[in-house]
């Protein structure tokens, strides 16, 4: 029984590899939607090869279908860490989705100069389609440059700004609410205060008690867009 399973797998990764190279003929000549069937073939049948995972996901790239990149590179890069390929295509949906700061933590907080040059290194000597990305070098050479400067702007500390921050802590907030006099505080601290120095607002000395404190919901969902925007500020929290 095992040298016919053997022989079940070899002859499902030649039909795999057959529709790999179908499909890389479909590429160019820009029929996509049939380019994209080949390799989900091959991908049905050999689940665990990364280049058909990211091959299709170039053709989502062609579409702007960015979730659909996105959820190939992942995959690919499950099969093989090492894939230039499925991560530089995974850092461009990223960024096409706004996605900066999870891009960033997704290869590692930051986009390492070593893997940077071996990108930059692969997309120039990419001449087929079996090396996917190289259908326009100079342009996608400019992507990943985007890409780069992108996250590398992400992860540059600035300052946070004001109405994010307590006034008591001038810390970024993380449990913010507001008080009838229209103050927002950070939770905890403002508690501290009302129990060991007084039951008054620490900036209009109205009369406050911790029943009063509202969660200031809008805050919260600012300072959540600001860190999806700025990976820095996680560093700092």
């Amino acid at each position: 029984m095992a040298p016919a399973a053997a022989d079940g797998g070899a002859e499902s990764q030649r039909q795999a590899d057959r529709l790999k190279q179908e499909g890389n003929a479909l590429f160019r000549k820009e029929r996509l939607s049939a380019t994209i069937d080949a390799y989900t073939g091959a991908i049905t049948l050999c689940p665990n090869v990364a280049v058909y995972w990211t091959n299709r996901a170039l053709c989502y790239k062609k579409w702007s279908e960015w979730a659909k990149v996105e959820g190939d590179c992942r995959r690919a890069i499950q099969l093989d860490s090492q894939s230039v390929k499925g991560h530089y295509m995974l850092g461009l949906a990223l960024v096409n989705s706004q996605r900066l700061s999870e891009g960033i933590k997704a290869l590692g907080l930051s986009l390492p100069p070593a893997l940077a040059v071996a990108c930059k290194e692969a997309l120039r000597n990419y001449n087929s389609l079996s090396n996917p990305a190289a259908d326009a070098p100079e342009e996608q050479l400019n992507e990943l440059e985007e890409v780069f400067k992108k996250a590398a702007k992400t992860d540059t500390p600035a300052e946070v700004p004001d109405h994010l921050c307590c006034k008591i802590t001038l810390d970024i907030f993380r449990d913010p609410v507001i008080t009838p006099s229209g103050v927002t505080y950070e939770r905890a601290v403002l508690l501290d205060h009302l129990q060991t120095v007084g039951k008054f607002d620490p900036l209009t000395c109205e009369a406050l008690e911790p029943h009063q404190l509202v969660p200031n919901l809008a805050i919260k969902e600012a300072v959540h867009a600001f860190l999806s925007e700025h990976g820095w500020a996680y560093k700092i929290r």
